[in-house]
């Protein structure tokens, strides 16, 4: 059985993923911080992060990640097994990977990640990473999507649909976290 690309999000309402955490030098802030999405949201997490075996990143996802996971510890083993496990970061300009277990896909980003998904194994785990997602959607690539929405309206920044993309979704799952944060789950039929 191939593997399945996994789009994990944070969303906001009116559909932006730009810089959830405040990382990334948008303006945006960290507009997660203010909510708690719970034990159930946090479970959820973890058992997302226990169906993968790999990890696939854009550059600026990349290098926001490789900047803060080395160093953290947690009681629950998550930073653990993300450090541990594969992780491949789409770029046409990275040059050397430092994050431990890292490879680096260049060239047609969709054939790199087409062959990757042919291999046996888990699923692969996509955090943020907008413009690689933007780029996979219209050859087919992602096969679920998991997002955690957030009551909050940004007014701005990257969308996780960008302008023109139409798909249509089947809802495999629903239910509220905390702090009004509701888990959307979608296949994409692909």
């Amino acid at each position: 059985m191939p593997r399945r690309i996994v789009v994990t999000q944070y969303v906001s309402l009116d559909g932006v993923i730009e810089d959830p955490v405040g990382m990334e030098n948008s303006g945006l802030g960290d507009w997660t911080g203010p909510f708690e999405r719970g034990p159930e949201g946090d479970r959820f997490k973890h058992e997302e992060m226990l169906a993968a075996d790999a990890v696939l990143l854009g550059r600026v996802t990349y290098d926001a990640f490789a900047a803060v996971w080395p160093s953290v510890k947690d009681e629950t083993g998550f930073a653990d097994r993300l450090n541990s496990m594969p992780k491949f970061v789409a770029s046409n300009t990275l040059r050397q990977a430092e994050w431990h277990n890292t490879t680096i896909l260049s060239g047609d980003a969709a054939n790199e990640i087409r062959a990757l998904k042919a291999k046996p194994g888990g699923d692969i785990l996509v955090y943020g990473s907008a413009a690689l997602v933007h780029a996979l959607m219209p050859h087919g690539l992602i096969d679920a999507y998991n997002l955690m929405v957030y009551p909050t309206v940004l007014g701005r920044g990257k969308r996780l649909f960008a302008d023109g993309y139409a798909s249509k979704l089947t809802l495999a799952e629903s239910r509220p976290l905390g702090s009004g944060i509701v888990l959307l789950r979608y296949g994409t039929g692909t």
